[in-house]
């Protein structure tokens, strides 16, 4: 059974920084990535960023320069270093554990966590 497990969450004003971290525990198997993604009220859950296992990284234009992902392949933890926060980024924060699909073509989620929420005040 894998689990998934976030933390870092929490409260902070606008421009300021928070770090999340994600733990992926289990056999995983044709893991390709690790990722986050995200839901504020009332909205559609939308992707963030993903990582790689050989390290390629991916962002969504909203966090591009602000955002940076991060892994430790040995311990299947994933990091999401957050800076110059906007009140705009306050969601739900979820992290993905990525697995390839049959085909072997497509890198996508296959588990995903509770969820850690981020506020950011003005």
């Amino acid at each position: 059974q894998v689990q998934v497990v976030e933390s870092g969450g929490g409260s902070v004003q606008a421009g300021g920084s928070l770090k999340l971290s994600c733990a992926a525990s289990g056999v995983i198997y044709s893991k390709c990535g690790m990722g986050w993604y995200r839901q504020a009220p009332g909205k559609d859950r939308d992707f963030v960023s993903s990582i790689s296992n050989d390290g390629s990284t991916t962002y969504a234009d909203s966090v591009k320069g602000r955002f940076t992902i991060s892994q430790d392949n040995a311990k299947n933890t994933v990091y999401l270093q957050m800076n110059s926060l906007e009140t705009d980024d306050t969601a739900v924060y979820y992290c993905t554990v990525d697995s390839w699909g049959i085909d072997g073509t497509y890198c996508l989620p296959n588990y995903w966590g509770q969820g850690t929420q981020v506020t950011v005040s003005s």
